[in-house]
């Protein structure tokens, strides 16, 4: 590109303008000579400068100091022109289009200024004038194949696609047959419904070079997209004469065959594709992986989708992503152990993939084995210090060990890390507020249920909890009360519940209305075994004078493994001792 910059002074106007004029003083010449030379060095000045910051990328300084110096000469085609580029630069296209127009008019032989200009024109999406600067170009400049080119592709964005066609023909005819040209002339058809002659269009790419298979799939795709199965068909069909084994071809006649209930030619052809180590594993993984959404309305997927892998490991034994695809197929199915021991074989070959070990997390916490999940996430956060899932997962494992100190410091790593998802993050303050109860930090207990509360205001569980060590300790009792009756409207069949509202109203001394709700759970054949609710229901009858009864409750109790410190002392005793 060679660019012709004028840098006009003022000198040279003022001077004319004096000799039109009537004659001056020698020493009233000298003034304006001087004045003229002062200002012709400033815009000079501010011309070199502006360039300077433009080559150094600072564009709006650059922007700055050339409006500065279009106030000493306007009429600067150049200046402006770089303004124009400027603009589009910082996307501004209404200046950019302004200062364009200024440059062509003011050197409107230059092509640079003309090209310029039909750039603003597309920014702004005015394709048709862009088009037509483009035409002008073509005809001042008929060897140069950009532009009409160019002319083609602006006339298709002004929704012209004959107008674009023609001017694409006139290419061709100069250049002959082109890949980029074949395929702009081919959307242009098909947006004008004439679908033989797109294809026609492709078989001349196809005639040029017969062994580029990619010109057969764009033929074939046509034909797809426009509802000529045969056509496609036919095509696909060709390619596996010139290439047997190509997956893609062989995909697409396995989905023409299903669609016909042709189960025999869909498995025979998808199996092939599928053994072929020349097909990409990421595409076969992209065509098994909807196989898990479906397995929950269609068994037979979950057959289907555990051949597919079969397959994908038997071409790519050594790709840890086959042993992953396939853990998660179990995983979806509930089969634990098979998907625990792909997902290990995945780790084997590849153990950077935080995902893979985040699946194997999540099978360990759905076995309930927080032993091997406590060991397996110590590993994950010594991997990978930075993911907040591994923490969660350590936590958790703790929590259930009665690691409690530990659970606290691992599920607090992961608040501070702090990319964790919604949900996972009232599970962690929910947990925080179990384990603070446990290591009798009631304060962190309670301000740990609050925050799960923000994040989840309509979870049941995290309203019994709160609400019964509340009653445990015979604090806010009735805050406590009302959240044990909100978690029992939203779970109103829990005997869990039912108990734990029944025992914050015999904290609240109200021993009859506790009867009817404790009695409620005892319908239920787990609260039958339940050794706490048995105890509180016995704690509920000594308060309502059922002395005897209370006692059997108890022995119950003490039968079921009821562990309170006091039990045996009521039932020896035989009275209620808080």
């Amino acid at each position: 590109m060679r660019i012709y910059f004028t840098v006009i002074g003022l000198a040279g106007i003022l001077l004319m303008g004096a000799c039109s004029g009537a004659r001056k003083s020698a020493s009233h010449n000298k003034a304006n000579v001087k004045t003229a030379a002062v200002l012709a060095q400033r815009a000079d000045s501010l011309f070199f400068a502006a360039q300077r910051s433009k080559m150094l990328g600072d564009y709006r300084t650059a922007i700055t100091q050339y409006a500065d110096y279009l106030r000493l000469n306007k009429n600067n085609a150049t200046v402006n022109y770089e303004l124009a580029r400027l603009f589009m630069e910082e996307q501004n296209a209404g200046n950019a289009l302004i200062f364009a127009r200024r440059a062509a008019a003011l050197d409107s032989q230059n092509h640079w200024f003309q090209v310029t200009l039909a750039d603003a024109y597309a920014v702004n999406e005015k394709f048709d004038s862009a088009a037509y600067v483009f035409d002008g170009l073509t005809k001042r400049f008929p060897d140069n194949e950009d532009y009409l080119y160019n002319k083609g592709v602006l006339l298709a964005k002004a929704n012209k696609p004959a107008s674009a066609l023609a001017a694409f023909n006139q290419l061709e005819n100069k250049v002959g047959v082109v890949e980029e040209l074949i395929y702009q002339k081919q959307k242009l058809l098909l947006k004008m419904s004439m679908v033989d002659e797109a294809a026609a269009e492709i078989k001349k790419l196809i005639n040029h070079e017969p062994q580029e298979i990619r010109y057969y799939y764009l033929l074939a795709e046509v034909y797809d997209a426009n509802d000529r199965v045969a056509d496609a068909a036919e095509v696909y069909h060709t390619i596996l004469s010139k290439d047997p084994n190509n997956p893609r071809a062989l995909i697409a006649l396995a989905s023409y065959a299903k669609k016909n209930n042709d189960t025999k030619t869909y498995w025979s052809n998808l199996t092939k594709a599928f053994a072929n180590p020349g097909y990409s594993i990421d595409e076969k993984v992209a065509y098994v992986y909807p196989y898990l959404q479906m397995m929950n309305m269609d068994t037979s997927k979950l057959e289907e989708g555990l051949q597919l892998t079969s397959l994908i490991i038997k071409a790519h034994p050594k790709d840890a992503k086959a042993y992953a695809l396939r853990g998660d197929m179990f995983s979806q199915a509930d089969m634990l152990d098979s998907a625990e021991a792909s997902y290990k074989k995945a780790l084997n070959l590849d153990d950077t993939r935080f995902s893979v070990w985040y699946q194997l997390m999540w099978i360990y916490s759905r076995k309930e084995d927080p032993t091997a999940l406590l060991t397996l996430s110590n590993n994950v956060t010594s991997k990978f210090p930075k993911e907040f899932m591994g923490y969660y997962f350590k936590g958790v494992a703790s929590f259930l060990l009665q690691q409690y100190p530990n659970a606290i410091n691992s599920l607090n790593a992961a608040l501070e890390i702090g990319n964790g998802e919604k949900k996972f993050l009232g599970d962690i303050y929910s947990l925080l507020g179990d384990a603070y109860h446990a290591t009798g930090q009631h304060r962190q207990s309670d301000s740990s249920y609050e925050k799960a509360l923000v994040l989840r205001p309509k979870d049941a569980l995290i309203m019994n909890n709160y609400s019964y060590y509340l009653s445990l300790r015979g604090e806010n009792l009735e805050r406590a009360a009302e959240m044990s009756k909100q978690s029992l409207e939203i779970e109103p069949e829990s005997p869990t519940y039912m108990d734990t509202y029944a025992w914050i109203l015999f904290r609240q001394e109200k021993f009859a209305e506790a009867k009817q709700w404790i009695e409620k759970a005892l319908q239920y054949p787990e609260a039958q075994k339940n050794p706490n609710v048995l105890e509180h229901y016995g704690d509920i009858l000594f308060n309502l004078k059922e002395v005897t009864k209370a006692v059997e409750y108890w022995q119950m109790a003490k039968d079921k493994g009821a562990s309170s410190v006091d039990l045996v002392r009521k039932i020896a005793e035989k009275r209620y001792i808080q």
